[in-house]
């Protein structure tokens, strides 16, 4: 049976006093959590706090976004070098928001991609299509070409070092989430098209669900057989809403 995870993604919110509380209470669910594994991923500004307050702990320190690039003349980005260095474990490429605020393609995705795997992270790479795409019918066709385009760039054998993140974009904050059969359905999509490459591997990768999993209804989800955990938004900040989240993964797990 695949390990549950789950990763708690604060976007951008707290100060350095919140990230040290949030961390010390994610810590101290890690530790609790035998039976999955937990990461929390923080601005950049605040790795160092998460870091201290997690040392002894086996919480996962992710990074919410990394250059296309390895170094050079880029004022504002942070290499995946430079985050490795900084003691994190896994980083987020092709989060939803990413894509549509800051209008990362499909090419720039698997660049970060890319860029991870060779400093030595695991990309989590999400996946997800908008409620415009969903309403005309459109998601399987979205998602296998956001997980091609990932694959023709680095091929389908590195697939055994990342995560894998389905985030319907309609879900994401909105309060609305899909239904464990919606979810399942997708994750089951992502499983089938890597089985067309490798059907060990299909077997093998995590796929998390993102999209305003809570406490009252993370259980289900992660019930369902492709459903490996959860990327957190909104409830990660919530010490109390992300423990009941991750013992709902830990009893699954």
């Amino acid at each position: 049976m695949r390990r549950k995870l789950v990763l708690g993604n604060w976007k951008m919110n707290g100060s350095r006093v919140d990230a040290h509380s949030w961390a010390a209470a994610a810590a101290a669910v890690a530790a609790a959590t035998a039976n999955a594994d937990v990461g929390v991923i923080p601005p950049v500004v605040f790795l160092d706090v998460v870091r201290a307050a997690s040392d002894s702990s086996p919480l996962w320190l992710g990074a919410q976004n990394v250059a296309a690039y390895d170094n050079g003349a880029y004022t504002g980005e942070v290499s995946a070098r430079m985050l490795a260095e900084s003691g994190v474990r896994c980083v987020l490429v092709g989060h939803s928001e990413r894509r549509q605020v800051f209008g990362e393609s499909d090419v720039v995705v698997a660049e970060k991609y890319v860029r991870a795997l060779a400093a030595g992270l695991t990309p989590v790479l999400c996946l997800g299509e908008t409620l415009e795409e969903r309403e005309r019918g459109a998601t399987d066709a979205v998602v296998l070409r956001q997980l091609q385009a990932v694959i023709d760039a680095a091929g389908a054998a590195s697939l055994s070092d990342a995560v894998l993140a389905y985030e319907p974009v309609w879900a994401i904050g909105t309060g609305r989430t899909a239904s464990p059969a919606q979810a399942q359905e997708v994750h089951a999509l992502i499983r089938s098209a890597i089985a067309k490459h490798d059907a060990m591997l299909s077997s093998l990768v995590r796929i998390l669900y993102g999209g305003s999993v809570k406490g009252s209804n993370a259980a289900e989800l992660f019930a369902q057989s492709d459903v490996d955990g959860g990327l957190i938004g909104g409830a990660s900040l919530v010490p109390a809403d992300f423990d009941a989240i991750c013992r709902a993964a830990n009893q699954d797990g």
